[in-house]
């Protein structure tokens, strides 16, 4: 899959202001403003179709955002907004009690070789963790998402990382057989 052309840099300026900016503004009226921020790129652009996804699923809207999400992934996104898509779409699918999908989707994205990422895409792993948590909670697997958030968690500690990071694996690991 090829990657769109990025938004020039003003535009991407405008984006982060508008975004910085969300609690300013009454939902309906921020996604007519993401909407008309999108529409100045190509039509079809992928990054029109993220933009949009997150407006709605940042204003509860997220039967609308599933599906952007997609068309902005079937168009090739830059690899950190590719990361994100994917993310936002998983926690989106979480929403809408789709698990199997959210949980799927954010293993494959835990896969991904993190030496072949740039410092800001592998730099999202800890959401990925943490969505991946949220979702492997609401499909009833608890001990798997709380070993998830203490082993993300034991990675920024300023001590007992190493102890955390194997209690972490003690929770998920197979019971001891009989003696």
């Amino acid at each position: 899959m090829t990657t769109a052309p990025a938004p020039s840099p003003a535009w991407e300026a405008r984006s982060a202001a508008l975004w910085a900016a969300i609690d300013d503004h009454e939902p309906a009226a921020f996604r007519a403003l993401v909407r008309e921020l999108a529409e100045e790129l190509p039509e079809g652009h992928p990054v029109s179709a993220f933009e949009l996804a997150c407006a709605n699923d940042s204003t509860g809207l997220p039967d609308r955002a599933a599906p952007l999400y997609r068309a902005a992934l079937a168009g090739g996104l830059d690899p950190y907004r590719e990361r994100r898509a994917n993310i936002q779409l998983a926690s989106t699918l979480r929403n809408l009690g789709e698990l199997e999908e959210s949980v799927a989707l954010l293993r494959t994205e835990r896969a991904k070789d993190a030496a072949a990422l740039d410092e800001a895409t592998r730099g999202l792993g800890d959401a990925v963790d943490a969505v991946l948590a949220l979702a492997l909670t609401d499909a009833g697997r608890e001990r798997e998402a709380v070993a998830l958030a203490v082993g993300a968690l034991a990675r920024h500690l300023p001590r007992y990382n190493r102890s955390m990071a194997a209690y972490a694996a003690a929770l998920v690991a197979p019971a001891p057989g009989p003696h």
